[in-house]
Parts: structure tokens; C-alpha cells; sequence
């Protein structure tokens, strides 16, 4: 997997990592907790300022993770990332989805339990409190998250814990030559 330092600060990444895929692509100054799983075709250039990804949090396919000045990025623990989300100098709590293909952006706070609907976008500097259901461009309140809704959020954290182990302890490249090869 690539995992490049730059001007000799290298990513930190928890011995108990659930799963990093091997294309995932992390620069200089990210920091992964335990049991993260950074999925196919990530980017996280901690180029300016810190990433910071949290315990259980997962990170699907084609996401990318950056930076500006003054504006670090930290993703909390159980976060799930949805596919080819850009998640850029912001604040993310503990147990919230981000929807695929959504946009957050500098200095935004995204509270504990929310779910950020599908290609929202989240402006500069929006807070979004604790338990918010949030959609659309610009992205809006819709309504509070109830018990039910915060035991799913967690739920898809857990999913991805358990799909990243899977990954961790089973993906095997297979040579299309080879005795593994099966074309149908």
C-alpha cells in the first residue's frame, strides 16, 4: 500500500489497523486508530495540517481526505465515511455517517450521531448539532436522529469492523495463471 512521509513526518497507524487496502493512497501528517478500515482508492494527503481518523471509523472507496491551513481534519470513532465522500478540514463526531458522494468542507462541525444525507454539502463553518438528520446542497436540517436511528449509525460502524477483519485475514491477490484462477 502506498504510505508516503513527507518532510520526514510519516502517518501513524494503530498496530491494530482493522484494514488499509492496498491501493489506499496516505501522505505525511494522518493518524489511524484502532480497528479503522481504509477502504479501496482512499486519499488522505496530510499535507498542511493533521488527519485524524478514529477507532472503528471506516473510510470507503474513493474518498478523499485533506487539509487547509488552520483547519486540521478529525473524523471521531464509529464514523462511517460513505463511497467518494470529500471530507476536507472539518470536524466529525463520534457515531456519524457521512452519505456517499457528500462534501464537507473547511471549519464545518459535524456533531455526535448525525447523518449527513447522500451529495450533501456541508459549507464552510456549518455546525450541525448532535443527532441531525441533514441533506441536500446546501445541506439542511431535516429532522433529529431518535434511539432507533443512532443504534443504526452504530450498526454500520460495526459492519464495517467485522467486513474490514474479513478483508484483513482473507483477500489474497490470485495470479490469472495460476491454480486460483477461476475464470467462471
Amino acid at each position: 500500500m502506498p504510505i508516503y512521509a513527507l518532510d520526514n513526518v510519516a502517518p501513524q497507524i494503530d498496530p491494530d489497523v482493522g484494514f488499509i487496502a492496498p491501493d489506499a493512497v496516505l501522505v505525511g501528517d494522518v493518524v489511524i486508530g484502532p480497528e479503522a478500515g481504509i477502504w479501496f482508492g482512499v486519499v488522505a494527503r496530510g499535507d498542511i495540517e493533521t488527519i485524524t481518523i478514529g477507532a472503528r471509523t471506516n473510510v470507503q472507496e474513493n474518498c478523499v481526505l485533506h487539509t487547509d491551513r488552520g483547519f486540521p481534519l478529525v473524523i471521531g470513532d464509529n464514523v462511517t465515511i460513505g463511497h467518494a465522500a470529500i471530507i476536507h478540514g472539518c470536524t466529525i463526531g463520534d457515531n456519524s455517517l457521512i452519505g456517499m458522494g457528500a462534501t464537507v468542507l473547511n471549519g464545518a462541525k459535524i456533531g455526535r450521531n448525525c447523518l449527513i444525507g447522500a451529495n450533501a454539502l456541508v459549507t464552510e463553518g456549518k455546525v450541525i448539532p448532535d443527532n441531525s438528520l441533514v441533506m441536500g446542497a446546501p445541506a439542511k436540517l431535516v429532522r433529529d436522529i431518535d434511539a432507533e436511528g443512532v443504534a443504526a449509525l452504530a450498526a454500520s460502524a460495526d459492519r464495517y469492523v467485522k467486513n474490514a477483519r474479513r478483508f484483513a485475514a482473507g483477500m489474497k491477490p490470485v495470479e490469472r495463471d495460476g491454480p486460483d484462477f477461476d475464470p467462471a
